[in-house]
């Protein structure tokens, strides 16, 4: 695997949608003893606290959910019908917010990941958040890691900065949303979800 610049703090510190559009073509890094498995984000979405119905923190901060409340840069992991979802905790301070990772683009690691997910067809991998977790063995043990640090199990690092053309749309599998499009992905991408 290629080395990369690892995204800083500062950057996770601001609005959600924000961060969510600027991960995409990020490369999510998951380091498994001596292996690291990589993927380029191609599909992401932003969640909001209290106010927002779709999001995880929307009845208030509980014992499940603290992780979204606290310091922007952590992973906020939680389970969706026997799938681990994969979040980025992204806010201003004294806000709430996290970001969906809904789809990558195997990068490194690729047989490792097909061994993890029981699949050989790469296309079906990471194309959506449930199979990239797999994917990537990413459980809740990883619940509240900073991906800040670069020696940690899973961070993100910068891409290699070819140019792409951003899509945005409602969230998907939500029952009631927000007015804005929060679901941001790369147009064209053959593993962005749907």
């Amino acid at each position: 695997m290629e080395s990369y610049e690892m995204l800083p703090r500062d950057f996770y510190e601001r609005d959600p949608a924000l961060v969510a559009g600027d991960l995409l073509g990020k490369v999510l890094v998951r380091r498994m003893d001596s292996e690291a498995l990589s993927g380029k984000i191609v599909e992401t979405e932003a969640y909001y606290g209290e106010k927002d119905p779709a999001s995880r923190a929307y009845r208030g901060k509980k014992r499940f959910n603290e992780v979204m409340f606290g310091e922007p840069g952590r992973a906020f992991i939680y389970m969706v019908h026997t799938w681990w979802l994969l979040n980025v905790v992204a806010h201003r301070e004294g806000e709430v917010g996290a970001v969906l990772i809904r789809a990558l683009e195997p990068l490194d690691g690729i047989e490792q990941m097909r061994e993890n997910r029981g699949r050989s067809d790469a296309h079906d991998l990471t194309t959506g958040p449930g199979k990239l977790t797999r994917a990537l063995a990413v459980t809740k043990e990883l619940n509240g890691i900073d991906i800040t640090r670069d020696d940690g199990p899973l961070t993100v690092v910068e891409g290699t900065g070819e140019g792409f053309e951003i899509g945005s749309s409602h969230r998907i599998g939500v029952r009631r949303d927000l007015p804005q499009e929060l679901r941001f992905f790369i147009r064209g991408n053959g593993f962005v979800s749907r």
